[in-house]
């Protein structure tokens, strides 16, 4: 007999205390072992529409919802008596006509009871105006089947204006939803073939997005430890095609926040250390809390499968250089960040006739000189620049060449090395055709690779099959400036797809960040990421952005909100203030001071704190999620950053600073899951008037 768990199994035990959780998987592994025992209290569910519904009894108050039947005993659901119980009385559990996958079906008597909720504020028409238009109705009956409608919703699916289908989809099987919103957005959704009835009804893409058969109890212990890490197993069919396909080069898979990138590079490097037994599979990303949350996800992820976690390797970008450079060459002596700032003034004080300022000297041997590694006068003369908004004359290279030739010598006087010299020299060292140390490389965050990281990644795996995968969006990108990968030998033109689903954030959220961003974004080599058409799996209610005449009531206001979150059952670990900076820290913390709960403010390179209200930068909000966020201080001159705008010698270099400041509160935006209050004192922020603008 089949074991399978369902993510409605899985969303509901994260809802309940730890004491509750353990109470269930106690329950839960019985089930498992022996689903016979007579210890098990099965009961009948007499108004379950599915006969095959029964209830096990995990304490005095907590029900387990199970479906049992010959061949197979899924658990679906947890929760108190009368919840668990009216769960199974509206649903019932089978196999699609058409499309031959295993799905839960609302019963539609039932639902017909119940106000759909609405979280689109709609205004109430005038006796003048005309109805809105019924999206779908002229789709025929085999259409609405093979995008897995149940035909018992047939009608309200083609009865439903713009208005209405937000509160249809969230009672319609995914990969219905789903489809409907592609269609409602000018969109054709991909169709999944169906399955042979004499198959499992499990086994199609469609149904292993919400069920998943757990062979033993190891699999079983994982699954139930981390619940809330549902989207690290239920794949969508869209997700797992990138992570299975051959490619023949290098390859990138794109999407907006919360689209399940990082997942399914995750599931890409299990997928590449699975199929080459004896392959070295390197996962990376730019930064080290962001390492870190990927080995605990891997580690959730691979389970008992010891031999994959030996041969998958997760680094922070600048951890892996250090570390394989040491191996190679010995221990470095890296110049720090103040030290090439002190040489290049000592420098440019020898050059009285320049007149750069500090802050473009120090963006130029960054970005230009050091990141592309230039050595000689010829090689500065000639380089593009890509990405430098500033034009320079021969007579002002050949002026500054000098000042970044002197620092070069100092450096090597010293015996000392940056990180993009670490990295030319393990390049280097990987094309003289020495072993490479992995196989495989998977990057998360691709968008802020750099340019000497990404000729070492070119050396490292470029030149074969599923060589490299770069995950990332270019609509987050707040770090590193464009520039050609093509130029670097890493093509990704043809194996490029971006991701349309989202997982993470409402649609309320997010169609409001997406407002801060163009609809399409090309890089350099001309690859584009089309957001149009990207849709969110579940609604919750529309985002406030409020702006106050004091810092002092935006901090009462963000009080109370705060407030009113734990109310409705929000922990204090699972929220989070944004702000832009260091400076605006202390406001944040006054916020959460007023309204009584304990704050923690991790610096770069650590996590939040359990049971506390994290209060951030922006920049530090990548990989982050949170049920509520605040995004507080966006007052104009703080966003975008005043002392950034100050650094813009021309129009050009201002629509740069513009583009990544709107960028970083885009991104510090969509850590949110159901709530987002974005605030600020007057004058406020541009950028909220884009946030409140009508959708383009």
């Amino acid at each position: 007999m089949n074991f399978l768990i369902s993510d409605t199994f899985t969303g509901s035990l994260g809802r309940l205390t730890g004491d509750e959780q353990k109470a269930v998987k106690i329950t839960v592994f019985d089930l498992q072992s022996n689903p016979a025992n007579p210890g098990l209290n099965f009961h009948k569910l007499d108004r379950a529409r599915d006969r095959k519904f029964w209830s096990v009894r995990v304490n005095l108050d907590l029900r387990l919802i199970v479906h049992r039947s010959d061949g197979s005993l899924l658990v679906c659901f947890v929760g108190r008596h009368d919840d668990a119980y009216t769960w199974a009385e509206r649903r019932k559990l089978e196999r699609h006509p058409h499309t031959g996958a295993a799905q839960f079906v609302e019963v539609r008597e039932t639902v017909k009871e119940i106000e759909i909720p609405r979280y689109v504020e709609v205004e109430t028409p005038t006796p003048e105006a005309e109805p809105k238009p019924a999206l779908f109705l002229e789709l025929a009956d085999e259409e609405l089947l093979q995008y897995g409608v149940p035909e018992e919703w047939f009608e309200d699916v083609r009865a439903a204006d713009e208005d209405r289908l937000l509160g249809i989809c969230d009672h319609l099987p995914a990969e219905a939803a789903e489809a409907l919103l592609q269609l409602a957005t000018g969109n054709t959704p991909v169709v999944t073939a169906p399955v042979g009835v004499e198959e499992d009804p499990f086994s199609h893409p469609d149904a292993q997005r919400r069920f998943r058969v757990v062979e033993n109890l190891d699999q079983l212990e994982l699954a139930l430890d981390f619940p809330w890490e549902k989207w690290t197993v239920f794949l969508h069919p869209e997700q797992r095609n990138v992570v299975e396909r051959e490619f023949q080069g290098p390859a990138r898979v794109a999407g907006s926040a919360g689209t399940g990138k990082t997942i399914v590079a995750l599931h890409r490097a299990r997928h590449l250390a699975r199929q080459h037994p004896e392959a070295r599979v390197l996962v990376t990303t730019f930064a080290l809390p962001l390492a870190r949350r990927l080995r605990t996800q891997l580690r959730r992820l691979v389970g008992q499968e010891s031999d994959l976690l030996d041969r998958v390797a997760v680094h922070d970008v600048n951890e892996l250089g250090l570390k394989l450079y040491e191996e190679m060459f010995g221990t470095p002596l890296l110049a720090q960040d103040s030290m090439i700032r002190t040489l290049l003034k000592r420098s440019s004080s020898e050059a009285p006739d320049h007149k750069f300022s500090d802050r473009f000297l120090e963006s130029e041997w960054h970005v230009v000189v050091d990141d592309w590694q230039l050595h000689s006068w010829e090689a500065y003369r000639d380089v593009p620049r890509l990405g430098r908004k500033k034009r320079l004359g021969e007579k002002q290279r050949e002026l500054l060449w000098g000042i970044f030739e002197s620092v070069q010598k100092k450096l090597r006087s010293e015996g000392l090395v940056t990180m993009p010299m670490i990295y030319s020299a393990l390049e280097e060292h990987l094309r003289s055709g020495d072993s490479a140390p992995y196989d495989f490389a998977v990057i998360d965050e691709a968008q802020d690779v750099n340019v000497s990281q990404l000729r070492f990644f070119s050396a490292l795996a470029g030149s074969q099959p599923n060589g490299l995968f770069f995950a990332g969006d270019m609509g987050q990108r707040i770090f590193q400036t464009p520039f050609s990968w093509k130029s670097l030998g890493v093509d990704v033109r043809g194996r490029s797809h971006t991701l349309k689903i989202n997982y993470r954030t409402s649609h309320q959220i997010r169609r409001q960040a997406d407002r801060l961003l163009p609809p399409g974004i090309s890089d350099v080599d001309g690859n584009d990421q089309d957001r149009r058409g990207t849709v969110s799996v579940f609604n919750g209610p529309e985002p406030a952005i409020q702006v106050f005449d004091s810092e002092e009531a935006e901090c009462a206001s963000i009080a109370k909100w705060i407030e009113q979150r734990i109310e409705e059952g929000c922990l204090p670990h699972e929220m989070a203030i944004f702000v832009r900076s260091q400076d605006q820290v202390e406001r944040a913390r006054l916020a959460a001071d007023q309204a009584g709960y304990p704050i923690s403010i991790p610096e770069a390179g650590q996590d939040p704190e359990p049971d506390k209200v994290a209060v951030m930068q922006m920049h530090l909000a990548k990989g982050l999620e949170f049920k509520s966020v605040i995004v507080a201080a966006c007052d104009d001159e703080i966003l975008p950053l005043e002392s950034r705008l100050l650094t813009a010698t021309e129009e050009s270099d201002l629509k740069e600073v513009y583009e990544t400041e709107r960028q970083l509160l885009y991104v510090a935006c969509t850590r949110a899951r159901d709530h987002l209050l974005v605030t600020g004192v007057k004058p406020a922020s541009v950028f909220l008037d884009d946030m409140s603008a009508e959708l383009r």
